[in-house]
């Protein structure tokens, strides 16, 4: 069951990095000035992901995939922890992550969420080209992963 509908409007993340990107803006607002594609090197996205600065999901390829926000998901692929700081967090694809002189607007797609601020797990699903998300308040907001994160 939904936990958001987006407004009542249909909403799609296109992604040419095969990549989707949850997390809260001021957190990587430290990432400003360095390459657009910081995170595009497995070391640094994994750092960020464990850190808990964001939660990158690789989901197997480029393109346009719809997105549903639920309360949970009962059998996710993946699950990662994740800090709030600002009560506002970035939904969308990889190449619109901080960086480069540029944070997110969501004129490209993906959206901006306002939650409490705190530490939540993203639960992530990928059912063909539709992504399923739930951000769920825990007491946790680090990750101990070893390898990138896919769905």
């Amino acid at each position: 069951m939904p936990a958001a509908t987006l407004a009542g409007r249909p909403c799609t993340v296109s992604t040419g990095t095969a990549t989707l990107c949850v997390f809260d803006p001021a957190v990587l607002r430290h990432k400003l000035d360095d390459d657009c594609d910081w995170w595009s090197m497995p070391s640094a996205e994994l750092a960020a992901v464990n850190a808990g600065q964001a939660a990158f999901f690789n989901v197997g390829g480029d393109g346009a995939y719809a997105l549903e926000l639920h309360t949970e998901i009962a059998e996710p692929a993946a699950s990662v922890h994740l800090a709030v700081v600002s009560g506002r967090i970035y939904i969308g694809a990889g190449e619109d992550v901080t960086g480069g002189g540029l944070e997110p607007d969501a004129a490209c797609g993906g959206l901006f969420l306002d939650v409490p601020a705190g530490n939540y797990r993203v639960q992530a699903r990928r059912d063909g080209a539709c992504i399923r998300l739930a951000l769920v308040p825990d007491a946790r907001g680090v990750n101990a992963f070893s390898e990138l994160v896919r769905i």
